[in-house]
């Protein structure tokens, strides 16, 4: 098993924002449809458990006519502090593990997102396939969104 920094994908923002807007935009299903997928993009909450062992799966349009599906399960949910989950995005990214932190900052809210992988080498091939601009246009949704 090779080294959890070498094998993890990590995203620090901090947003204008308090804690519990931000909270609340990754939590309610209704919000997470604002701004979980690209710009442009329609997403569709097929299954939104947000307990420790629910489910979750979100299902995107594609142009062609497909459906592109996430989904996982959330392992550790601390209110307004931390959520972690499995996540398939396929065919993307499969059997990654999600570490989402929040901390209060004032008015403001930092956020740190760690996607750690399987191993150091599919790291870095998602890291080439634009993993940091995927979801870091998606935070820029979520800022525009908590700020709206």
């Amino acid at each position: 098993m090779s080294n959890l920094d070498n094998r993890t994908i990590t995203i620090e923002r901090t947003f204008n924002a308090p804690l519990a807007l931000v909270w609340e935009a990754w939590t309610q299903p209704e919000h997470i449809a604002s701004w979980w997928a690209p710009n442009g993009a329609k997403l569709d909450i097929v299954e939104h458990n947000f307990t420790v062992g629910g489910k979750w799966k979100f299902s995107m349009p594609m142009p062609n006519g497909n459906q592109f599906i996430s989904e996982g399960i959330y392992t550790e949910i601390v209110a307004q502090e931390k959520i972690v989950f499995t996540a398939d995005f396929k065919p993307m990214t499969e059997n990654v593990e999600i570490h989402v932190l929040f901390k209060a900052d004032g008015d403001k809210t930092n956020f740190t997102f760690h996607c750690v992988h399987e191993t150091e080498e599919y790291c870095r091939q998602q890291e080439k396939m634009g993993i940091y601009n995927g979801w870091g246009s998606a935070f820029d949704r979520l800022e525009t969104f908590i700020n709206s």
